[in-house]
């Protein structure tokens, strides 16, 4: 009779004991949906400019999305301008600006201001993310918040920009074909840090059927489980059930590849992306080669760089002196070629 007492007594509790199920944490976007192709083809505003085929803003938000893409187009930069020689007329700060805007919207822009004989006192160059092409020829306009425009002197705007096959009054950035490898690099590092900073316990159930967990026990059990998410916090757990089964407490993982994940694989095959796209050597940009044999020759490959890619980018800056008629800049032969 006591045994039976015994598993009449196990059994009520075990009916009057409820299943539950706790949130240890929702899964959080990485990133904002961005629209950065939301068209082809220049629009048309007010009737008097048209929108870029890309936007600007957002192409801007993407240089800090990934070290990689941003160090490429700062070896660009920094190569082409030490070939370069300015005079009082363009300002190096100015010239700098240029060249960024080029590289990273693959439109640039010039604005001369000239006295009342027509001779240039002063070349600037104004952001490209805000100026826009006008519909009239040698019109061109400032925008900053998308509504109130300010025009600029007629013929005083120098625009430089990279053809695009689809329209031809705006350019299109090179890089634009390694865009989604741009954002997964950004997408991995991200990921990372939120699992990190997570303290990495979420995507997990955690399965109790054992009869001798008491309620009490399981509310502690929740209370516990929800203290144990922080930043980097990876602490064990310890549950201690008095004539507890084996298995009593499961703990079924459901993302099994946040822990196992190709972080690195994801970081160096985006990375590979990245670099095909902007065409500059690893070694230039400081990224340690994970192989026994290197990069190779750093010198070699600075001068095939430059000769491929600077030299291209000397030439299409030569058009400012052709634009205002007389040398504005000069250009001079890289370090390394002129030693050779």
């Amino acid at each position: 009779m006591k045994k039976s007492a015994k598993n009449n007594e196990n059994h009520t509790a075990s009916n009057n004991a409820e299943a539950f199920t706790i949130d240890i944490g929702d899964p959080i976007p990485m990133l904002d949906r961005s629209e950065i192709l939301g068209y082809f083809e220049s629009t048309l505003m007010y009737d008097k400019y048209y929108n870029p085929p890309v936007s600007f803003a957002s192409l801007s938000k993407l240089r800090g999305a990934s070290s990689y893409h941003e160090s490429a187009i700062d070896v660009k930069k920094n190569i082409l301008l030490s070939t370069i020689t300015t005079t009082n007329l363009l300002s190096y700060t100015q010239l700098e600006k240029f060249v960024l805007d080029f590289l990273f919207f693959g439109n640039a822009y010039l604005q001369v201001q000239r006295n009342r004989f027509g001779e240039p006192l002063k070349v600037t160059a104004p952001l490209a993310k805000y100026v826009r092409v006008g519909v009239e020829q040698g019109k061109y306009y400032q925008v900053v918040n998308g509504v109130d425009d300010y025009e600029f002197p007629a013929d005083s705007i120098f625009h430089l920009c990279q053809p695009d096959l689809n329209q031809e009054i705006y350019g299109i950035p090179s890089y634009l074909g390694a865009l989604q490898s741009l954002l997964l690099n950004e997408s991995a590092t991200l990921f990372r840090r939120k699992y990190y900073v997570n303290g990495a316990h979420a995507g997990s159930i955690i399965y109790a059927n054992d009869a001798g967990l008491s309620q009490e026990g399981a509310e502690e059990l929740k209370k516990q489980l929800k203290q144990a998410k922080g930043r980097g916090n990876f602490k064990n757990l310890f549950v201690h059930i008095p004539a507890g089964k084996d298995g009593g407490i499961k703990v079924i993982p459901l993302s099994d590849a946040v822990g196992k994940d190709e972080f690195l694989n994801i970081k160096n095959t985006s990375r590979d992306d990245i670099l095909a796209a902007h065409r500059v050597p690893p070694q230039l940009m400081g990224i340690i080669p994970t192989n026994t044999g290197g990069f190779g020759d750093v010198e070699k490959a600075a001068k095939v760089f430059c000769i491929n890619e600077i030299t291209i980018l000397q030439r299409r800056l030569e058009e400012i002196n052709t634009w205002l008629g007389r040398k504005v800049i000069k250009f001079g032969a890289y370090k390394l070629l002129e030693d050779s």
